[in-house]
């Protein structure tokens, strides 16, 4: 499902944005909400396609079903907003330097009505609606809907299915280059320069954890030259045709041990199991609950630190998330990473990531590399 090498995908239309501003607003109605106030960022650009400059001037799309969705702007970037690709599905409201831009937001709304708002809205905006309206009742967005970019339409996948492909790519061009006598962020950098080649717009994370500092998940990329006998783990991603990539391989540089083997093969069982556990109709936490079992009948409980997946879309880290007390159920189009990890303090870490979308029977996983241990020079 993958775009055809070279080619772009075709763009999003108003139709599209709209569509999504509808569906948006139907779920908020039926959770209880008055409206959605959609602040800067992934919200925004996947309900209408415009990505603001974020200052301290209030942009802020008002959806409350049946009704128009509004989108409050600066004058100042109203041409901007007004030329954004879903521009013909709403009506701008702008407002100048001088006016109070919550007198502009606020005239939408119940004065004391239930509201979900942005994860990422600043706190100076909701403290400014709040004085507008100090009976109004503000939810995160998250916690009132979180599901609501979590179902992938097709055209979505065959973005997410490309991005997938990209890093793909880039891993088989990366195991073939040298590791031995290089500097971890000279590797990350072959990433991110590997990551843009195959058509990547914006690279988020290059992690190249060597020898102990691969039992750091989160690793930042430094200056520890990478030796023989050392275990690599590299997780990388970013943003291609407007969607994620996020896959981790872990390599090593010569021949391994008999315990690096172990750890390794049995992160991979439990890589296998979490994806055996995707269908519909499964909770998230069954994905969580699937890879655990294996790396705790095997005694490294306690070296699995964090959740087995997150979901992936617009952003690289979103709902749904595969973890112990989500209830979630999985539904076809749902995309999120598989990705458990065994780590080892002060020796060596292991993880291996695949995305996987939700089939009507089951799961497919987005990317398509060598899950056995691959070794490197």
């Amino acid at each position: 499902m993958a775009l055809a090498t070279g080619s772009d995908p075709a763009p999003f239309t108003a139709a599209d944005y709209a569509a999504r501003m509808r569906r948006a607003a139907r779920a908020a109605e039926e959770a209880g909400l008055d409206a959605l106030l959609i602040a800067p960022g992934p919200d925004l650009l996947w309900l209408t396609g415009y990505r603001p400059v974020e200052t301290e001037r209030l942009t802020l799309l008002v959806l409350r079903a049946g009704r128009e969705p509004v989108l409050v702007v600066p004058t100042l970037e109203a041409p901007d907003a007004a030329a954004s690709a879903g521009a013909g599905a709403l009506t701008l409201r702008d407002w100048t330097d001088g006016q109070d831009p919550y007198e502009a937001a606020g005239s939408l709304l119940a004065p004391a009505g239930r509201f979900g708002i942005s994860d990422n809205a600043w706190a100076m905006h909701l403290l400014g609606l709040h004085r507008r309206h100090p009976e109004a009742r503000h939810l995160a967005l998250g916690e009132a809907l979180p599901m609501l970019r979590a179902v992938k339409d097709a055209a979505e996948l065959e973005r997410l299915a490309a991005a997938g492909a990209a890093a793909d790519a880039a891993f088989e061009e990366i195991r073939a280059l040298p590791f031995a006598g290089r500097r971890e962020k000279e590797v990350a950098a072959d990433l991110d320069t590997l990551l843009r080649r195959h058509g990547h717009s914006q690279v988020d994370f290059t992690i190249v954890g060597s020898g102990p500092n691969g039992a750091n998940p989160h690793h930042e990329a430094g200056e520890r030259v990478i030796e023989r006998g050392d275990m690599v783990v590299l997780d990388f991603g970013g943003l291609k045709h407007g969607y994620g990539s996020d896959t981790t391989r872990t390599v090593h540089v010569g021949e391994p041990t008999e315990e690096e083997r172990r750890v390794h093969d049995l992160v991979r069982q439990a890589q296998e199991a979490g994806f055996r556990a995707v269908r519909p109709g499964a909770a998230c936490q069954d994905v969580d609950r699937a890879a655990r079992e294996v790396i705790d009948a095997a005694g490294y409980g306690e070296y699995f630190i964090h959740r087995t997946g997150h979901g992936i879309g617009v952003t690289t880290h979103e709902p749904p998330y595969m973890i112990e007390g989500e209830e979630q159920p999985l539904v076809p189009g749902m995309c999120f990473s598989v990705e458990p990890g065994i780590y080892l303090p002060g020796r060596f870490g292991v993880r291996i990531e695949d995305i996987v979308t939700v089939t009507e029977d089951g799961g497919r996983r987005l990317n398509r590399t060598e899950r056995e241990m691959v070794l490197v020079e």
